[in-house]
Order: C-alpha cells, then sequence, then structure tokens
C-alpha cells in the first residue's frame, strides 16, 4: 500500500447513507486522531436536478457502480427544492454543487445534503461566504472550497482579464496560475479559520495535466486539509482518460490525494468505472470482481482475440465478484510466461484454447466453447474460494506450455517446413 499524506479528515453522509471518511491521518475538527480513509471516488450527474425521476435514476445507477459520494448541480432554486425527495429516494452522500447564488447553498443545506462545494472564483462576497459558513457549522456539514483555474481568471474587468491572461500564456504560465490559485485559497480558507470552521477539502483544478501535478504538489505543502483531485474540462474518455490518469496517478503515487474524480464528457458511469481502476492498479483500493488481463495483438493471434477479451469482460462484471486474476492469452509463445499467477487463464492457438485454473490444465476446447467454459471455471473457481476450498492468488503448480505441435498445433506447419529446408540444405552440402 502506497503511503498517504496525512490530513485533517471530513465526513459525509448519515446512518442511511453510511458514512464515508475523505482523507485523515491528523485529528480531525473534534480533536480525534484518526487514520487515513481509502480514497474514494466521487462522480456528479449529467442531468437536471430539478427532475428528480431521471436525477434519482441516475445516482442509483452511479452508486451501483461504485461511486461512494454524488455531486449534483444546483443553480436554481428548482434544483435545491428537489433536493429533498431525492435524499429520500438515494442512499449515497450527496453533495450540492453551488454554482453563482450563496442562497442555493443555504437552501441546500435546509434540504439536508451532506456537503456543499463553494467557488471562490463565483462566490466571493465575504458576508455570504459566512453564511454559508454558520450555515454548515450549525448542520456539522464539510465544505469543499474547488479553485478552478477557469473561474478564477478575472471576466469582469477587461484590462486586468488582458493582463491575467497575458501571463497565463506566458512562459511563466504554471507559475502565474498556482500563484493565484495559492493566494484565493489562502484569502477563502481566512474566512473560514475566522469563523472557527475547518470541516474542509480543497481542489484546484485545470486542463493542463501538468498543471494540475504543479498545483497539487505545492498545495498539499501549505494546508493540511484533504484533497480532492481531479482534471477539469478532461475531454472525451478517449483522450480524457488519459489526460487524468497522468496527472492523478502522479499525484496519488506520491502519496497526494483523499478523494477523486475522474471527468469526461460522456456519460458518468465510465468517470466511476475508471476512477476505481485508476486506485485498484495503484493499490489504493481493494478490488471488487475480476482483474482482467489480456495480451496485446500480434501476428501469432489465431482467435478473434478482440472480441474474446471484451465478451469476457462483459461477463466477469456481471457474474464475478471476487477479485480474482483472469488471463485471456492469445497464443501459447508468451501467453504462460505473462499469466504466472493468474487464477484462471486462456491460452488459445489455432481455433481452440486451453484453459487452467491456478495453474493445472482443465479443458482443452474450441474457439466457439471458449467463453462459456471460462464463465464456467471462474464461477467455479469463485465458489470454492468462497467456501474455503482455493484461496486467491494460491496457485499450485506452474503453468506448463502447451507443446506447440501438439494440443493448439501453432505453428506446426512453419516448422515442419523449417525442417525440410534445413534437410534439403544438409543434403546439398554434403
Amino acid at each position: 500500500m502506497l503511503s498517504r499524506r496525512p490530513t485533517k479528515p471530513i465526513y459525509l453522509g448519515n446512518e442511511k447513507t453510511g458514512i464515508v471518511q475523505v482523507g485523515g491521518g491528523l485529528p480531525d475538527s473534534q480533536g480525534r486522531e484518526t487514520t487515513p480513509a481509502p480514497v474514494s471516488v466521487q462522480t456528479m450527474t449529467a442531468g437536471y436536478t430539478h427532475d428528480i425521476d431521471k436525477c434519482v435514476a441516475e445516482i442509483h445507477k452511479l452508486h451501483s457502480a461504485g461511486a461512494d459520494v454524488v455531486r449534483v448541480a444546483v443553480p436554481e432554486k428548482k434544483d435545491t427544492a428537489a433536493l429533498p425527495e431525492i435524499l429520500n429516494q438515494t442512499n449515497v452522500p450527496i453533495v450540492a454543487d453551488v454554482h453563482f447564488h450563496f442562497k442555493r447553498a443555504l437552501e441546500a443545506v435546509e434540504a439536508g445534503v451532506h456537503k456543499i462545494r463553494l467557488n471562490p472564483g463565483n462566490i466571493n462576497d465575504r458576508d455570504q461566504v459566512i453564511d454559508v459558513i454558520n450555515a454548515c457549522k450549525d448542520a456539522q456539514l464539510p465544505i469543499r472550497v474547488g479553485v478552478n483555474e477557469g473561474s478564477i481568471i478575472e471576466r469582469r474587468d477587461k484590462q486586468a482579464r488582458a493582463k491575467e491572461l497575458g501571463a497565463f500564456f506566458s512562459e511563466q504560465k504554471h507559475g502565474y496560475m498556482l500563484a493565484i490559485m495559492i493566494a484565493k485559497l489562502e484569502e477563502y480558507l481566512d474566512i473560514f479559520y475566522e469563523q472557527d470552521f475547518h470541516d474542509v477539502a480543497i481542489s484546484a483544478k485545470s486542463m493542463d495535466a501538468t498543471m494540475v501535478i504543479d498545483a497539487y504538489t505545492e498545495i498539499s505543502k501549505r494546508f493540511d486539509h484533504p484533497l480532492h483531485l481531479g482534471v477539469t474540462h478532461a475531454g472525451p474518455k478517449e483522450t480524457g482518460c488519459i489526460r487524468s490518469v497522468v496527472a492523478l496517478g502522479s499525484l496519488m503515487a506520491n502519496g497526494i490525494g483523499d478523494t477523486v474524480r475522474i471527468s469526461y464528457a460522456n456519460d458518468p458511469i465510465y468517470e466511476v468505472e475508471d476512477g476505481l481502476e485508476l486506485l485498484y492498479s495503484l493499490g489504493l483500493r481493494e478490488r471488487i470482481g475480476a482483474e482482467l488481463i489480456a495480451c496485446p495483438t500480434c501476428g501469432r493471434i489465431q482467435v478473434d482475440l478482440f472480441t474474446l477479451v471484451q465478451d469476457v469482460r462483459a461477463k466477469l462484471a456481471s457474474e464475478i465478484q471476487e477479485p480474482m486474476k483472469v488471463a485471456v492469452m492469445g497464443c501459447v509463445v508468451n501467453g504462460p510466461g505473462e499469466a504466472e499467477g493468474a487464477d484462471v487463464a486462456v491460452f488459445a492457438g489455432n481455433k481452440r484454447g486451453i484453459i487452467y485454473v491456478q495453474g493445472e490444465k482443465v479443458a482443452n476446447i474450441p474457439e466457439e466453447d471458449i467463453l462459456d467454459r471460462l464463465l464456467a471455471e471462474c464461477k467455479d473457481f469463485q465458489a470454492k474460494v468462497r467456501s474455503g476450498e482455493a484461496k486467491l492468488g494460491d496457485k499450485k503448480v506452474d503453468i506448463v506450455p502447451p507443446d506447440p505441435e501438439g494440443e493448439l498445433g501453432s505453428g506446426w506447419e512453419k516448422m515442419a517446413a523449417e525442417r525440410i529446408k534445413g534437410a534439403e540444405l544438409t543434403v546439398g552440402e554434403s
């Protein structure tokens, strides 16, 4: 397990939703000693909050996919008016994202949400901020102070904006923006500290992955609040996943980050799935469900590996809950070595597949039967793990590669041809 930067934790939720701790390792605001909580995964609904039925359905879908916390936008009063019924029908901590009017925050607190998100770039009137702080203090709710690169650049004063944009696009872009972000956070948090309010999380997002790394690295040196990681405006999943993983994976590998939201211009279900996979890959969360590994394509593949891998992935997601390792290999050359340690593995070749369970061969079947038999072996292995008959990762024997001239027949014709060629050469030389 990677070491984590200690922070003052915050808590979201209630008995109905369960309590989600974010951060830890330092005493909390009540002086209680704490340990770091697992990094939590957040996402945000894509629909209108005031459309209660659709909002509730989306929250259920995201929670079922593994979201620990779900955020909803409340730009209008009709959105905060919908919150009591939404909260009544859901069982996951809900965060109200307040855009421009502080009254939406007050209404959301009264409705019973579990956390408020404020943006210093949008809500910066001191008295209004104090009103929100006092409301959250009375309700014992945490607040996330979210600084986004796009919201702290001056918009009203054209001369000031021109100056800031000039600096933004200069060679000192990161240094200048970091100074603005840190200054905004310090000014804003001073108001919280003056009100003796410390249940705060911080975020400092940008669409630039290197900027995100620099921002959170510097902020982690200056504040002991838990950090909400994210790359804002990351784009579509196809490119946004790379941008997000580069930034967030780098930070978390260095112990920085307590909760994470991957942002896509796509169905937020992918934000949850990819956020969890990132944490699984870093060992920051215990995996739920199978870990699928598969070989890359090459000229040795003799089955429809791409289709097989996607079909196996879908089946495992719906049928397997134990964190077993499943390997799908397209040939017998590198497959055995790459699948070493897999609980269940298949090596394919010549339109057939050989299935192994913890190193022991259990089946040699035609290509069209691989999917069903592999799933059956996974389910059987899962049952044995649950009954105590088997243990995850407990390899019984070394995997012995199939004879390429034998059961799978891969490469036989080529090797035979090489022998004939060699024999002809020998005869010619003699």
